[in-house]
């Protein structure tokens, strides 16, 4: 569908704080940059972190995407412990053509939960890069599988043109999000940007961002299903 403008006096809708996780190189910037600006960016430098907010339609309901792109090589582990705990919903993602980063899903997974205390949460993981066919070392059914043992969704995607599910992957998780019970709101204390800023300004503002009506209302929206 078309991008159209939201009536700045009718917004009333969530806002989904999402994180992308995984190791350095398997595809989390391709992935997001294809979600939120329709192309696929082949070079990327993986010690960078980015953010990224839009307005999204899913399911004929208005929302705003604010998604943490994370480079997968933080240097403070207090640092991710921050944004885990700030991330309403997680996409871990391992490359099919990475064994080590397959291996490395666990560790996020097991991370997320200790942060969030929860014993389960909304988290999809991901295979990413299944256009490279020949290259490819783990299987579809070696995702599934893990995915099974963790009790989380399992999502084949490419970012490369014609990208393979990277809305699905994005919309799929908000579902998730959802569907869940409301939480009470978090009780530890507001981060220090400037204890983060020496890793990037980016997940720092992330941390710290918070909407007002007005801001929201100012985001170009996209109308997407």
């Amino acid at each position: 569908m078309a991008s159209k403008r939201l009536p700045a006096d009718t917004w009333n809708g969530p806002r989904y704080r999402i994180v992308v996780v995984g190791d350095g190189g398997v595809g989390k910037s391709a992935l997001t940059i294809q979600y939120f600006q329709r192309m696929f960016q082949e070079d990327h430098d993986p010690t960078i972190e980015d953010s990224y907010i839009q307005n999204k339609q899913i399911d004929n309901e208005w929302c705003v995407m604010d998604v943490l792109d994370t480079a997968g090589q933080e240097e403070f582990s207090a640092m991710r412990e921050h944004y885990m705990r700030k991330g309403q919903g997680f996409i871990i993602v391992f490359s099919v053509t990475d064994p080590h980063s397959f291996a490395q899903v666990e560790r996020f997974h097991t991370q997320i939960l200790r942060v969030k205390d929860r014993d389960t949460f909304p988290m999809i993981l991901a295979a990413n890069k299944i256009d490279l066919v020949q290259q490819r070392k783990i299987t579809e059914e070696e995702g599934r599988q893990l995915a099974t043992k963790l009790k989380i969704q399992y999502m084949e995607t490419s970012a490369k043109d014609p990208p393979v599910n990277v809305d699905n992957l994005f919309h799929d998780l908000v579902r998730i999000i959802r569907r869940q019970p409301v939480q009470p709101p978090p009780t530890y204390s507001r981060p220090d940007q400037k204890k983060f800023i020496k890793s990037g300004s980016e997940m720092a503002q992330w941390l710290a961002r918070d909407f007002t009506d007005r801001e929201v209302r100012g985001l170009n929206p996209t109308s997407t299903s």
